[in-house]
């Protein structure tokens, strides 16, 4: 490493101590966030030149791998043409091309389009609508909406209000009323008699969704937010018949099912919407992060013809929007992002390989500190315990030790950036890259086995 590279890394340090302000980071006390320089494929370079293995694909968002040319010449292009122009009243050619691929890739009658920058922004628009959709359909009492406990759903604060974790949400209370919980799908956490039964356990935590309606009276309910498979806690897939008997109390109650798809879209389970891939339909879809393999920021509201209709009379108006949403460049480059899809058939190697990708990681259950291994397509968790025959977790001392003591540093010190979280129980996600295939996955397991032995023996 060059003198100068050394020099340069020290002042973007000393900048970056000075006045970044990391997101859901934490400062001081000498702490220093690695500098990320560049990506290629799936891999992503320090400042310092190290390479690592991008487990995480960034954030769930680079579907199509660091350092394609294409996306960044579909930025400068439009740039070029219409670098901005606000969908305020108006649209852009961009806008408008990319809605309707859009509302093509969904399922049924989801045919419009709310362009937002992000996905926190999508599920706010998402409850905006909901309220102001039964306000105008003649029952404004419906503004309460039903998630599931430790879900992560965004961080403004009608987003916030949703999310079922607490320790995120003390912090800025009193947030918008109306966000109430159920049980979440973990499995693996079930209690007795529903631990040797998923379908039985998938019907009970349904069960609790129209028992929360009830409580709450479903005059004053609007929504229910869910994700395909749900990201904090550790990737929890829906049990079978699930989504099928949450659709159908979501019809009995009159309230709209959101498919709170931020992570799970674009192929991250296999298909452009993962609702196709468990097979239920929703009334409206949230969307982001994989749009644009994160070359450039934007998110998306899909709603349905039917929540649309008090809207196109020519004079009611859905008093949101955001000066950013569908901005022409991020247009352009989503576009050329779906373009690589098709062309490269990026949904069709997820499906491929996911089997591949599953039975890889299953091979981690050999260890003492692997209890569970869980998710679907490329999106996974790995749940760590005390004890493998209880199932014993550990207490909050003890994971903030294994996790931010020992194994986000280790694991990246080792040429793997992942996720060591202990939203819920303690576990390692993984998202590579769609790109990834059987190399890339002996190369995750290859680093988390030597990794989590070691972890195994510090307990």
């Amino acid at each position: 490493m060059s003198t100068t590279t050394l020099d340069l890394t020290a002042e973007l340090s000393a900048k970056a101590d000075r006045h970044l302000w990391g997101h859901f980071a934490r400062h001081g006390a000498g702490l220093t966030p690695p500098i990320i320089s560049r990506g290629e494929g799936v891999y992503i370079y320090d400042s310092h030149g190290k390479r690592y293995f991008d487990g995480l694909s960034g954030l769930f968002v680079v579907q199509a791998g660091h350092g394609r040319k294409e996306l960044a010449e579909a930025a400068a292009k439009q740039a070029e043409t219409l670098e901005f122009f606000p969908l305020w009243s108006y649209a852009t050619p961009p806008a408008i091309e990319l809605a309707d691929r859009l509302a093509n890739y969904a399922p049924g009658d989801l045919n419009r389009v709310f362009f937002t920058t992000g996905g926190g922004e999508a599920v706010e628009s998402a409850w905006k609508l909901a309220k102001q959709y039964f306000k105008l359909t003649g029952k404004p009492g419906k503004y309460k909406v039903i998630s599931r406990a430790i879900a992560y759903h965004g961080t403004p604060q009608g987003a916030l209000a949703i999310t079922g974790l607490p320790d995120f949400k003390k912090p800025f209370e009193p947030l918008t009323p109306g966000g109430f919980r159920v049980p979440n799908t973990n499995f693996y956490r079930a209690p007795a008699p529903y631990d040797t039964d998923i379908k039985a356990w998938g019907q009970y935590c349904a069960d609790r969704i129209a028992e929360a309606i009830e409580f709450e009276g479903p005059e004053t309910v609007c929504a229910v937010f869910l994700e395909p498979v749900q990201n904090a806690g550790g990737c929890f897939p829906p049990p079978p018949g699930y989504f099928e008997r949450v659709r159908e109390i979501c019809d009995e109650y009159d309230v709209l099912l959101v498919s709170d798809e931020v992570i799970c879209a674009f192929g991250r389970i296999g298909s452009m919407f993962a609702c196709e891939d468990i097979g239920y339909q929703p009334d409206i879809i949230t969307c982001a992060k994989g749009m644009t393999s994160g070359y450039s920021p934007i998110g998306a509201m899909i709603a349905s013809d039917r929540l649309f209709e008090p809207f196109n009379d020519g004079k009611t108006t859905f008093g949101h929007g955001y000066t950013f949403g569908g901005h022409p460049v991020s247009s352009a480059v989503a576009l050329a992002n779906l373009d690589i899809f098709e062309r490269e058939g990026i949904n069709d190697h997820v499906k491929t390989n996911a089997p591949i990708f599953r039975a890889t990681l299953e091979k981690l259950l050999e260890l003492p500190i692997v209890g569970d291994v869980r998710g679907e397509g490329f999106f996974y968790g790995i749940e760590l315990v005390k004890d493998k025959t209880t199932r014993e977790t550990f207490n909050d001392d003890e994971s903030e030790r294994l996790l931010r003591g020992f194994l986000s540093s280790a694991l990246f010190e080792a040429g793997l950036y992942c996720r060591a979280d202990d939203r819920g129980d303690p576990v390692v996600q993984l998202a590579p890259p769609l790109i990834s295939g059987p190399k890339e996955f002996d190369e995750i397991y290859d680093i988390l086995h030597r990794v989590l032995s070691e972890a195994s023996r510090l307990l």
